[in-house]
């Protein structure tokens, strides 16, 4: 194979160059950014402030993959147990709140508690939605208080709108002891889908693919705008054409699509109908450290400005200088549900008026750096559209020989390492189909 190009410079992408590399064989990586990382980049900003495209831990329980990462830092690296908290209505609850509902209201404790062992009671049956889902596991009181709130914020859709083929290990169904017990007392144990995890101790999360950059032939600032399958080039905005014998690719769908000459109506029509979120992130760096007791924390009242803040200094003291503590707050939009409706500079001060309104900022705080950025794909939203438009999409790039990967090649929700082995399986297909011919 003359040439094999790869579209984007993220965990995904870098799955494939892995593998292509691991049989003898180099690619070409593109990315329209002039810095490499795709979702997975990382930023330093300030005097010696480092922020991560999103908040990124590694918690991957796959031991190949934990121990190439492990390997890309030199074995530097923070392992970490997770403290995670959620914030209700002035209440500072331990995570996941199902298990923690002491010093709540008594009446919702009751109210909460009677619903869930009713539900209890009944069997788990199919769920049409995730919101059948809700109240057949938890009871309808707890669902519509805090997993549909904080779910409306978080996908910016309602949960009847969802699938449930997205829920894996989250959120978690308690066995009644569990739910009694951290009812009746704060003292519980920790409970969460990531109990450790592991961070790079200097750079960001973007570190863990550097090996990749220096090793692949990289050529950034080149944005797509055309893809031929059929005389198979590529197509940038600055005028240049690449040829390919073969193409992986973690670009969005519904922007990958309609790049592709001779695509059919059906299809454009399907990729339009994938739905993700936008995100808006804001940084913040302060002259002092003891912000938070968690690693991030959960926001459900509609009424506060962000939906979930995590506080990089504590996943590494190479994120900050000595003595100062981070905060990024994370602000959810779609075009679909719920389009931006300010320039995301204009999200600073709500962000920096709700982090004082819970306490987590003094009056008086001094804020060393603030910045906003847009995350234009952020999470996937699996509403119903994605269940039938999803087939008709990869089926057509499966049809043209285009191997995609990643969360938003294959539109699903994908973790660190079910990313990176996204990539290398993409890059597998590539190789089966060249050998077949």
């Amino acid at each position: 194979m003359a040439t094999i190009a790869i579209l984007g410079t993220g965990m995904a992408a870098y799955g494939a160059v892995s593998r292509l590399q691991s049989e003898g064989i180099d690619a070409v990586v593109f990315d329209k950014n002039h810095h490499p990382g795709g979702h997975t980049a990382s930023f330093r900003r300030g005097a010696g402030f480092v922020f991560d495209e999103g908040p990124h831990v590694s918690f991957t329980t796959n031991e190949r993959v934990r121990q190439m990462l492990a390997e890309n830092v030199g074995g530097e690296f923070q392992t970490i147990d997770a403290r995670v908290n959620n914030h209700w209505r002035g209440h500072w609850i331990k995570h996941p709140a199902q298990c923690n509902l002491h010093g709540l209201p008594v009446e919702l404790v009751v109210s909460i508690l009677e619903d869930f062992i009713a539900a209890r009671d009944k069997k788990l049956q199919h769920a049409a939605n995730y919101a059948d889902w809700l109240v057949a596991s938890f009871g309808r009181t707890f669902a519509e208080t805090f997993p549909m709130q904080y779910g409306l914020k978080y996908h910016t859709t309602t949960a009847d709108n969802m699938s449930t083929t997205w829920l894996g290990p989250r959120p978690s169904r308690p066995e009644l002891g569990e739910a009694l017990r951290g009812a009746l007392t704060p003292d519980t144990p920790e409970f969460h889908y990531v109990d450790q995890f592991r961070y790079p101790s200097r750079g960001g999360f973007v570190s863990y693919l550097e090996p990749f950059f220096r090793r692949a032939e990289l050529r950034l600032g080149r944005e797509v705008v055309r893809v031929d399958p059929h005389a198979k080039c590529l197509h940038f905005r600055d005028g240049g054409v690449e040829p390919f014998d073969a193409l992986v690719s973690s670009i969005p769908l519904p922007k990958l699509v309609p790049m592709i000459d001779g695509t059919p109506n059906d299809v454009l029509d399907a990729a339009q109908q994938l739905a993700c979120s936008t995100c808006v992130v804001v940084n913040i760096g302060l002259a002092r450290e003891d912000v938070s007791p968690a690693h991030w924390s959960y926001f459900y009242d509609e009424d506060f400005f962000f939906t979930r803040l995590s506080f990089p200094h504590m996943l590494s003291p190479g994120n900050v200088p000595p003595g100062h503590g981070s905060i990024q707050a994370e602000v959810y939009y779609s075009n679909k549900y719920r389009p931006l409706d300010r320039p995301p500079e204009q999200c600073i001060e709500p962000v920096i008026a709700d982090l004082k309104r819970c306490g987590l900022l003094r009056e008086d705080e001094k804020i060393l750096m603030a910045e906003a950025r847009l995350i234009p794909y952020a999470n996937v939203i699996f509403d119903h559209d994605r269940e039938s438009a999803l087939p008709v999409v990869s089926g057509y790039l499966d049809s043209l020989g285009i191997a995609t990967c990643g969360r938003y090649g294959e539109w699903g929700y994908h973790w660190t390492d079910e990313s990176f082995v996204s990539g290398e399986n993409a890059a597998q297909r590539v190789l089966d189909m060249h050998r077949d011919r």
